[in-house]
């Protein structure tokens, strides 16, 4: 594989992604010559909004300096999580990425829809008069998703080990989460918020990587590593 990293071209014999470029490498996705795409990498961009999101909403979880309610995160998450997210999956079709497109613009909405269960204007948690139900329904969403993250934690095992810790903390995050929805247990809800802290500071660390290697002259190098 032959990839131009910062005019974003790529010419590639197979539909393999590089696993050491992460999410902001193009991908020919069908038989023929590769795409041909001038977009930058927007891989930095959403790595680093999914983080700072994810990193906000895990410190309320774990109830940094008393805080008990994570309604701070919903500007957060509309915005930052959710849309600059949505719009760097967006990015990432015409960089013929589908992972990259698939999983950025799938966890925007994620953070756009979560964010919209805590807004009042939108009567969604109003209308269930019975805290438990609403509790055991926002569990059955984070089902969902923790689902959705594991499929995408098999489109990357043996490709990337970054991504890997990245999608397997993530799950288990999601996983306690749901789980403390569902018995209303505040030392679940930290144990997620661990684990989310933990994701957050992994994709940090990947949007880094992405930012350095479209740099001419970086000043360092931080590599994904690629099980071998």
């Amino acid at each position: 594989m032959a990839t131009t990293e910062k005019g974003g071209v790529s010419t590639s014999n197979n539909s393999e992604p590089d696993a050491e470029k992460g999410l902001g490498v193009p991908i020919a996705t069908t038989e023929g010559p590769a795409h041909m795409s001038g977009v930058a990498n927007p891989g930095p961009m959403g790595l680093f909004s999914f983080a700072s999101t994810t990193f906000i909403l895990s410190m309320f979880n774990v109830q940094t300096r008393g805080i008990a309610h994570p309604n701070v995160v919903v500007g957060m998450a509309i915005f930052a999580g959710g849309l600059t997210q949505f719009i760097a999956g967006m990015w990432e079709f015409p960089r013929g990425n589908v992972f990259g497109a698939t999983a950025f613009s799938s966890y925007g909405a994620f953070w756009m829809s979560y964010a919209t269960l805590f807004i009042p204007s939108s009567g969604i948690q109003a209308a269930y008069t019975d805290p438990d139900e609403f509790a055991s329904a926002v569990g059955i969403y984070l089902v969902a998703w923790l689902m959705v993250t594991l499929f995408f934690l098999l489109a990357v095992l043996r490709k990337s080990i970054a991504f890997t810790a990245l999608l397997s903390a993530l799950s288990v995050a999601f996983a306690c989460l749901a789980a403390a929805e569902f018995s209303g247990s505040a030392t679940v809800t930290k144990a997620g918020g661990i684990f989310g802290i933990i994701t957050a500071f992994i994709a940090y660390y990947m949007g880094v990587s992405e930012l350095l290697r479209a740099e001419r002259r970086p000043v360092a190098s931080l590599p994904l590593g690629v099980w071998q």
